[in-house]
């Protein structure tokens, strides 16, 4: 943008990478230009980089082998999933069983209709993916031994050519000693074989940063702190004196 004046103009850069032109008082050019431009960045992104990838995949692989050595440990008594299956299989039954699932909190209790699913699914979410149904349930299962409470519920769904689009609200309350509870929102893609209408690919997506998940688990709920802990120990010493 250009403007006809009398007058000159000296720039100021602030902190922020601004520049702003002010004018000059004794210089008589005809012509002179206005200059604005701002390199800042958004402060709330989060530029993927690969170090906190291969800290979220080593951190994603560590509690699928957490959850195994639960299921180890977990009473022969415990309820399994029951094995349920369509009795026909094509896209609109798909689409409502996984409906149904939903209801079921399948990603946490891996109570899911298998054979709306592909055998070689796809399972992907923002710290990996990899190939197999089998593999998926036994994960849902075991994330699931580790979760005092959980609450899953579908928000909306849509329907597009290829694919559903499942947009969800989930919160638990992990079992660990400081109790972390982990919130998110979030959506999953279910990609549709074209022949026999099973899911073939099972996308994850959460609505928070990928680190910032798992900041949740680190952080211990209210009253389950270690200074929470070390001021109930001194309670109890200064009872038994």
């Amino acid at each position: 943008m250009a403007l006809a004046a009398n007058v000159s103009y000296a720039s100021i850069t602030n902190p922020h990478n601004t520049s702003l032109i002010f004018p000059h008082k004794h210089h008589n050019p005809r012509i002179h230009s206005l200059r604005f431009r701002c390199n800042g960045t958004d402060q709330n992104q989060e530029p993927p980089t690969k170090k906190s990838n291969a800290f979220l995949k080593v951190a994603w692989y560590s509690s699928e082998f957490l959850g195994i050595a639960a299921s180890v440990l977990r009473s022969p008594s415990s309820k399994e999933a029951p094995m349920r299956l369509l009795d026909i299989v094509d896209r609109d039954a798909v689409v409502e069983t996984i409906k149904q699932d939903f209801q079921r909190s399948y990603f946490v209790t891996g109570d899911l209709t298998l054979n709306a699913y592909e055998e070689d699914c796809e399972f992907a979410d923002p710290a990996g993916s990899f190939k197999g149904l089998r593999r998926f349930k036994r994960n849902c299962t075991n994330f699931g031994s580790l979760l005092e409470k959980s609450n899953m519920k579908l928000m909306k769904w849509e329907d597009f050519e290829d694919k559903g689009i499942g947009h969800w609200r989930f919160s638990c309350i992990l079992s660990f000693p400081w109790k972390p509870i982990l919130s998110a929102t979030g959506y999953t893609e279910y990609y549709f074989a074209a022949q026999s209408g099973k899911v073939c690919r099972h996308v994850e997506h959460w609505n928070v940063p990928k680190m910032a998940l798992f900041k949740q688990i680190l952080r211990p709920s209210r009253g389950f702190g270690l200074r929470d802990y070390m001021s109930k120990w001194l309670k109890a010493v200064q009872v038994k004196l």
